[in-house]
């Protein structure tokens, strides 16, 4: 079942148009210096505003409604929402998406149930590409999000922590791989420290650059 059934692929219709679901300025295959606008450009849809985002803000909860989404952590709602997704991605013409691993997968209760949500996700995401044509641009492990990164993933001052961290990029890496990204992303964003009693800066930094250097070399090993 169609997620945008009254929407039609956006078309380009120049600068005169008035219509609100048509490109005014961006012709994917027009030529500027040797490249098309689509190659020059390369847009690619971010995965966690545009379906992960409810639309909350510090004074109330969120207000987007999605049909397809049925409010459930499921990873048959998780693999839906990928479905409609690339309905969305297919219609407007972009040729990329963009993810954190925890956008498009459930967090389990251990590390392997996580990894096996994220498999079995990553299934529907690779049929979804064939299908479209739509590629991944990059991929991203979600190391802020959860309560056990409150002090940072790679930064943080608890070993186990930084293990875990480590070993949910290792998978991240791996499923980037086999989408045929063509990068991956260090999203940082709570690496540091929650309180100058509990940090060590130096410590803390050189971590950092360790944690930097192992998932490097494991890229290098698996071929990306």
């Amino acid at each position: 079942m169609a997620a945008f059934p009254d929407v039609q692929r956006i078309p380009f219709e120049g600068p005169g148009s008035r219509n609100p679901l048509a490109f005014r300025h961006y012709n994917a295959d027009e030529v500027v210096e040797g490249k098309t606008m689509r190659d020059h450009l390369r847009f690619s849809v971010v995965y966690w505003h545009t379906f992960r985002g409810a639309g909350a803000d510090p004074f109330g909860p969120g207000t987007m409604v999605r049909p397809w989404d049925d409010g459930s952590d499921s990873v048959q709602n998780a693999q839906n929402r990928v479905r409609a997704a690339f309905e969305f991605i297919e219609k407007l013409g972009a040729p990329y998406y963009a993810f954190h691993d925890r956008d498009v997968a459930p967090e389990g209760a251990s590390l392997s149930e996580s990894n096996a949500n994220l498999d079995a996700v990553v299934a529907v995401l690779k049929e979804e590409q064939q299908r479209t044509g739509v590629k991944l641009l990059w991929g991203t492990a979600n190391l802020f999000s959860n309560p056990r990164y409150m002090h940072g993933a790679a930064t943080s001052c608890n070993a186990d922590v930084f293990a875990f961290a480590a070993a949910q990029v290792k998978k991240a890496l791996e499923v980037t791989l086999e989408l045929g990204g063509e990068g991956y992303v260090f999203w940082g964003g709570r690496e540091g420290y929650q309180t100058l009693w509990n940090t060590d800066l130096r410590r803390e930094q050189a971590n950092l650059a360790r944690f930097f250097h192992m998932a490097v070399d494991y890229a290098k090993e698996i071929g990306f």
